[in-house]
C-alpha cells in the first residue's frame, strides 16, 4: 500500500509486518544515517537556543478554543524561520468561528523536486491555570501549556530541518513546513485550506507531524463524529407544570439509547495496535456536555447533549454517521420528541502500512538516535496526518512529547528528548528524500 487510505480489507497486523531492523537500507540512505552524530552536535551547539524559542511560544497564549493570539503566535515563528534561514509565508485565511486572525505558516529548505512535510499546530488546548503560560525551564524540562503538544515539536521541526540544510542532508529535494492554528478544533481552516487551496502534493515523499508520542510511531487514526442533540419541548413555570413539556425528560430515552449503543460499539476490534485489548474497541461518548432550561423552577423547553464518536480505520464514516443519526431519530420517535441534530464535525480515519518504504526509513531514523527500533501504533484519536494520508502521502506522527502529560495541569517537555526528535527529522527528512 502507497500510503493511502486504509480500508476494512487491508487493514494491517502487527504480526504480519516485517521489523524495520530486519530490512535493508540503501546505500544512500545509510549515508544519511551514518552522519547522526554530526545532526546531534550541530543541535546540542544550538539546545539553549531551542529552550529559548520554547518558552517564547509558550508563553503565548493560544488557547482553542475560543482561538486567541493565533496571529501573534504565527509572527512569532515566522521571525524563528526566518533566523535560521528559511524561507517563510504566513497565509491569512478567512474568518472562522471565534478565531482570532485566523492563519497558517508554510516555510521551506530546498529546492528540489521531490518533498518531505514537517506538520504541526500551534494553538493549544486550554489551561487549567494561567500559570501555565509562564513556562517554567528546569532539571532539563521546560514546562507550560503546548510545551508537549505540540510547540515543543514545532521548535524539533524548524531546528530539524535547518540541520538537514545545513549538513546537506536534503540534497534534491525540499523539506515544506506547514504549521496550523486550529488542529484542537478540528482544523477545517488551516489543514482544510491547504487541501482546497492544492497547497498538499500528492506525489509527496513522506509527511511527519510532531504530536505528543512519547517515542512510538502513529501510523494510524481514527476518525471523528461530533453531533449536538437537541431536544424542544414547551416551557411553563412549575406551578404550572402540567402546561408545559419537558424537553429533558424526551432527551433522556434518546441518551440512553445511544448510550447502549456505546456498548455495543466497544466490543469491536480494530486491527492495528494499541497499548491494550481494551483500548482497541470502537468509542462513543454520550454527554460529555450538556445543559438544559432557563431556571430550577421552569420546565425547559429546549435541552441538549453531545455526542463523540472516534471509529476505528476499519469502519466507514458514512456508515457511522448514519449509524448514529438512525439511532437518534428512531429513538427521538418512541419518546416522541422533537429533536434536532448538529453535525459539528466528520472526519475520516487514516493509516499508513507499517511496511511502506517511508515507514522503515523512519523507524530505522529513530532506532540511529534512541538506540531501539520504535513502536507502531494507533493514535486513540483524530490526527492531522489524515489530510495527507486521503491523498496518498505516507504520513506519521512522531514526537518527543509524552501523551500521558499533554493537555494537563503538569504539561512538559524533556530538553534532550526534543533534541533527539530534531535529529530524527532531519535524518528522516534526508532518508525519505533518497527513496525517490
Amino acid at each position: 500500500m502507497e500510503g493511502r487510505l486504509i480500508g476494512l480489507g487491508d487493514a494491517v497486523r502487527p504480526h504480519d509486518a516485517p521489523r524495520s531492523t530486519m530490512v535493508p537500507m540503501a546505500s544512500a540512505e545509510a549515508a544519511v544515517l551514518d552522519r547522526a552524530a554530526d545532526v546531534q552536535a550541530w543541535l546540542e551547539l544550538r539546545a539553549d537556543e531551542m529552550a529559548t524559542l520554547l518558552e517564547q511560544l509558550v508563553a503565548i497564549d493560544s488557547e482553542n478554543p475560543p482561538g486567541r493570539k493565533l496571529g501573534e503566535c504565527a509572527r512569532a515563528l515566522r521571525e524563528a524561520m526566518t533566523r535560521l534561514g528559511l524561507s517563510t509565508e504566513l497565509i491569512e485565511l478567512p474568518p472562522a468561528r471565534e478565531l482570532e486572525e485566523p492563519c497558517l505558516l508554510r516555510g521551506s529548505v530546498g529546492a528540489g523536486a521531490g518533498v518531505v512535510y514537517f506538520h504541526g499546530h500551534f494553538d493549544v488546548v486550554p489551561a487549567q491555570s494561567p500559570a501555565q503560560f509562564r513556562p517554567l525551564r528546569a532539571n532539563g524540562r521546560i514546562a507550560g501549556r503546548g510545551s508537549a503538544d505540540m510547540k515543543g515539536g514545532l521548535v524539533s521541526m524548524l531546528y530539524g530541518a535547518a540541520a538537514a540544510r545545513d549538513l546537506s542532508l536534503v540534497g534534491d529535494g525540499r523539506i515544506v513546513l506547514h504549521f496550523v492554528c486550529d488542529e484542537e478544533t478540528g482544523s477545517v481552516a488551516g489543514s482544510g485550506h491547504l487541501r482546497e487551496a492544492g497547497m498538499i502534493d500528492p506525489a509527496a515523499v513522506a509527511m511527519l507531524t510532531a504530536e505528543p508520542t512519547g517515542g512510538a510511531v502513529w501510523h494510524a487514526s481514527r476518525g471523528a463524529i461530533t453531533l449536538r442533540v437537541e431536544v424542544q419541548g414547551r416551557t411553563a413555570h412549575v406551578g404550572q407544570a402540567h402546561l408545559g413539556v419537558n424537553a429533558f425528560e424526551r432527551m433522556l430515552p434518546i441518551a440512553e439509547r445511544l448510550t447502549t449503543l456505546a456498548r455495543e460499539l466497544l466490543t469491536r476490534r480494530t486491527a492495528y495496535p494499541l497499548d491494550s485489548d481494551e483500548a482497541r474497541g470502537s468509542m462513543l461518548v454520550v454527554g460529555g456536555a450538556s445543559g438544559s432550561g432557563a431556571n430550577f423552577n421552569v420546565v425547559p423547553d429546549s435541552a441538549w447533549f453531545s455526542v463523540d464518536r472516534r471509529f476505528n480505520p476499519e469502519e466507514d464514516l458514512a456508515e457511522e454517521l448514519a449509524r448514529l443519526t438512525a439511532t437518534i431519530d428512531g429513538a427521538a420517535v418512541r419518546a416522541g420528541a422533537d429533536v434536532s441534530i448538529e453535525v459539528i464535525q466528520q472526519q475520516p480515519s487514516a493509516g499508513t502500512d507499517e511496511r511502506h518504504p517511508a515507514a522503515l526509513a523512519l523507524a530505522r531514523c529513530v532506532a540511529e538516535v534512541e538506540g531501539a527500533a520504535p513502536r507502531f501504533e494507533m493514535c486513540p484519536g483524530v490526527l492531522e496526518t489524515r489530510w495527507y494520508a486521503q491523498l496518498g502521502v505516507p504520513a506519521f506522527a512522531y514526537g518527543a512529547g509524552r501523551l500521558d502529560v499533554s493537555h494537563g495541569p503538569e504539561e512538559y517537555i524533556d530538553e534532550a528528548a526534543m533534541r533527539r526528535c530534531a535529529a530524527v527529522y532531519a535524518l528522516f527528512a534526508g532518508a525519505a528524500l533518497r527513496l525517490r
